[in-house]
């Protein structure tokens, strides 16, 4: 246990237990909601762009308005989310979160049956889910590390990120078909379900959570808000990864929705190959999150993160040579799974990276700060991506979106800083 400790240690990352090590009763459950949820939101992939144009005859800038101008203002709604979770249970707030997605989604289906369904709604829902999902993996992120021991985190990060593939395979299939038999409103409903189910599994989980000591009684300060942007941008390795990761994730994200416009529209693709396109290639992720543990225990942490995270950056320009037909089928194909193997491997080694870098009473504002960083840079870069695809046309701007990520591998940190102490002090109320 002594030599592996330390090469942990000196790679940036501590390993973890072997893959078949049980992690508890607790971990099991919080698993298995995950699971649940990650297959209703892949059932539902593609739903509300399908329900903006085959139901209120949107045009491509409002579909790309679903995904940027949703999830910008609810980024923004959850920014003082994440210091009020900090110093509350963990377990009551990501129930509530379940069950305030699943509330939200319902009413789609609801204004449907009443035939009184607008964008305007679809937008709101869009805000509500994405605030709650912010909120939900900040807390589930802080809950994990108190759950677990830090040897174990890599584990259970790549059992996540294994599971978010699995889903991903089985989801958009099954919801293509879903949605060509019954119509995209029907995933919606299964999304919200999954959402509930989420939620009574983590009640079942039970367990005694104490609650965490800080700030009883004192008001919430203005300053605290950027708490968590202050502890990332202090650490050495944090800095640019968070940079990385809000860039990479901006970029992949903005080219979906033209994707989806390219794909659907002009090419004539189904909506079950359009499905096929994006389900096949996660067997790549498949792949990578079970490459994940045993490429840290001979490379070391540091370096996997380095070269996977460079290697994605190669795949998406190609993209832009999509054509009509199997060709083109097997072209999307051919990129996404090289694309999604390389995040296979590069997430939970990420996730573990940055659980490891911060202090237990933090976690929260730091993953909510990420979290929202990497939202607003979305959805900003969806809605620019948006016009340029109205200007140069949906095939030039994906092909642009994937030559700015050639360049994203240059934020990736340099090297492997020493881990910090989880006594380190925070910053000053109200930032000085």
């Amino acid at each position: 246990m002594g030599s592996r400790h330390r090469v942990g240690r000196l790679s940036g990352l501590r390993l973890g237990r072997l893959p078949g090590h049980r992690l508890g009763r607790c971990f099991g459950w919080l698993w298995a909601a995950y699971g649940t949820s990650a297959l209703g939101t892949w059932l539902a992939f593609g739903a509300f762009p399908l329900i903006a144009l085959q139901v209120l005859h949107a045009g491509p800038a409002e579909v790309a308005a679903l995904s940027s101008a949703g999830s910008a203002v609810g980024a923004v709604a959850a920014v003082p989310l994440g210091p009020w979770v900090e110093f509350r249970r963990k377990r009551p707030v990501l129930i509530g979160m379940d069950l305030l997605r699943c509330a939200a989604l319902l009413t789609v289906p609801a204004a449907f049956a009443l035939g009184v369904l607008t964008f305007v709604q679809l937008l709101l829902v869009c805000v509500v889910v994405a605030a709650a999902d912010i909120t939900f993996r900040a807390a589930s992120g802080a809950y994990l590390k108190t759950l677990l021991p830090a040897e174990d985190l890599l584990v259970a990060n790549a059992r996540f990120e294994s599971t978010a593939w699995t889903t991903t395979i089985v989801g958009p299939p099954l919801g293509g078909m879903a949605i060509g038999l019954l119509g995209p409103v029907a995933t919606v409903v299964a999304d919200a379900v999954s959402y509930l189910l989420s939620a009574l599994g983590i009640r079942a989980a039970g367990g005694h959570e104490p609650k965490p000591e800080g700030r009883a009684g004192r008001r919430m300060r203005a300053g605290d808000l950027l708490d968590g942007w202050r502890f990332i941008l202090a650490d050495t390795t944090l800095r640019p990864l968070f940079f990385n990761t809000a860039l990479f994730n901006g970029l992949v994200m903005a080219a979906q929705p033209l994707l989806a416009v390219l794909m659907l529209g002009r090419l004539g693709f189904t909506p079950w190959q359009y499905g096929l396109a994006f389900a096949a290639p996660a067997i790549g992720g498949l792949l990578g999150s079970r490459l994940a543990r045993p490429l840290v225990t001979r490379f070391g942490g540091h370096r996997v993160l380095v070269v996977s995270g460079s290697v994605r950056a190669l795949w998406p320009v190609g993209l832009a040579f999509l054509g009509p037909g199997t060709g083109g089928l097997l072209l999307v194909v051919g990129v996404e799974f090289g694309l999604i193997l390389c995040c296979g491997v590069f997430n939970p080694v990420s996730s573990t990276c940055r659980l490891e870098r911060t202090a237990a009473d933090r976690v929260t504002r730091t993953l909510s700060a990420w979290a929202v960083t990497t939202k607003a840079s979305t959805a900003l870069l969806t809605a620019v991506w948006g016009v340029l695809g109205g200007l140069l046309g949906p095939r030039t701007a994906i092909g642009l979106a994937g030559v700015l990520l050639l360049a994203t591998p240059l934020l990736l940190p340099r090297r492997a800083g020493a881990l910090p102490s989880e006594a380190t002090p925070e910053p000053a109320p109200g930032g000085g």
